[in-house]
């Protein structure tokens, strides 16, 4: 058998083991604030790929989740011009949802449909990469060392897994992002870029009946300040800005003295970036109500992923290695945000969604579609085997 041959049937006897794999995870508490939680399944991450021979490196980080590499040696890249030579595997451990999620609903199956927190966003992209790496561990093949990085806290933007990722990315001759697999079934090609930002508002508190002329509104400033953001959103150019949290004042009777409003800003071309943030910049500056002051602090952000020459030929290698595997792929364009903009922007080509299909991303319906986990391994397989003869 060659190896192709080989490691797509291993990964074909190996669901069961992935479910089971998949199960644990879903089952361990992991919200990006919950350290604790984010590296137990960061420890199973460990566990599994030491069982399989392969070593680990674990770069501590101090607020959110430690960030994991597994290494697999292989091959090196000969006639692609490229002095890159690492094929990586990307993913975060992270979820969205509040501690005790896993206990109100754990990881259960129906049909073909498996449901839990973080099922499909993105910790069966995990478990599938984890399979992957083990795959060429126990067969080689691979046309150059292969990188697993596990990362932890990509759903606030990666405020410590950035620098790992883009350390990471300097070396990449390729990246594979395995968030989930688009409901179509389709892989993400594109993403916007997103800022996500706070505004605090001071004003001045007095009783808004006996001594209202004394007042100074900070919600009646964040009131001009979120209809001049909203103002902003221009859809022909793909650029959106939502306020989405606000919180603010002390009582119905008093004229409020604090408020608090936090924005969400997508764009799709990097210089829309620092256009709209200037323009947030300025209405944060501006005071409609004599009096207040504000100030904006930017909480994380993320780069689009924008296709270039190179990562077109990643996802037609990828494409062909899907169809194959008895996919039918095609690339997708999306408003979401992921660590792929991260890589893309250091020159890695770097194909996104490529993991199990599912859907209904951070809300209780998210579901993974269970019979898409063997074919998107087997995909990811051939096309890391099909990299050199394709000149990637």
């Amino acid at each position: 058998m060659t190896q192709e041959a080989q490691i797509t049937a291993w990964l074909a006897s190996q669901k069961d083991a992935m479910l089971a794999e998949l199960a644990e995870m879903v089952n361990t508490d992991g919200g990006s604030y919950d350290k604790a939680g984010v590296d137990r399944t960061g420890a199973q991450v460990k566990r599994f790929l030491a069982a399989h021979g392969i070593p680990t490196e674990t770069v501590p980080r101090e607020t959110h989740g430690d960030c994991i590499r597994g290494i697999v040696e292989g091959g090196h890249a000969i006639g692609t011009g490229n002095q890159r030579s690492n094929i990586v595997l990307m993913g975060h451990r992270d979820t969205v949802f509040p501690k005790g999620e896993p206990e109100r609903r754990p990881f259960r199956i129906d049909g073909n449909l498996a449901y839990g927190p973080g099922v499909s966003d993105m910790k069966s992209g995990i478990v599938m990469n984890m399979f992957v790496l083990a795959a060429f561990a126990k067969f080689g093949g691979a046309p150059g060392p292969l990188v697993g990085l596990f990362t932890g806290d990509e759903e606030i933007g990666s405020p410590e897994g950035r620098p790992v990722i883009e350390a990471e990315a300097k070396n990449a001759r390729v990246v594979f992002n395995s968030e989930p697999g688009r409901a179509s079934g389709n892989v993400v090609k594109a993403r916007k870029g997103g800022v996500f930002s706070v505004v605090d508002i001071e004003g001045k508190a007095a009783h808004s009946g006996g001594n209202f002329e004394a007042g100074i509104s900070a919600i009646g400033e964040a009131a001009h300040k979120i209809v001049a953001i909203h103002a902003l959103t221009d859809l022909a150019r793909g650029i959106t800005l939502n306020v989405g949290l606000i919180q603010g004042g002390q009582s119905v009777n008093t004229t409020a003295p604090a408020c608090q409003f936090q924005i969400d800003l997508r764009y799709v071309e990097a210089d829309q970036r620092d256009e709209i943030m200037g323009k947030i910049h300025d209405i944060v500056a501006r005071a409609h109500v004599p009096g207040t002051k504000a100030r904006l602090a930017i909480k994380g952000e993320f780069l689009p992923l924008n296709p270039t020459p190179e990562s077109e030929r990643l996802f037609s290698v990828y494409q062909v290695s899907a169809a194959d595997s008895g996919l039918k792929v095609e690339g997708e364009f999306t408003g979401g945000c992921a660590d792929s903009g991260f890589t893309a922007a250091m020159g890695a080509p770097t194909l996104c969604g490529v993991g199990p299909v599912g859907g209904k991303a951070h809300s209780p319906e998210e579901y993974l579609e269970v019979d898409t986990f063997v074919p998107r391994a087997q995909a990811m397989a051939r096309a890391i085997l099909r990299l050199e003869r394709a000149g990637v």
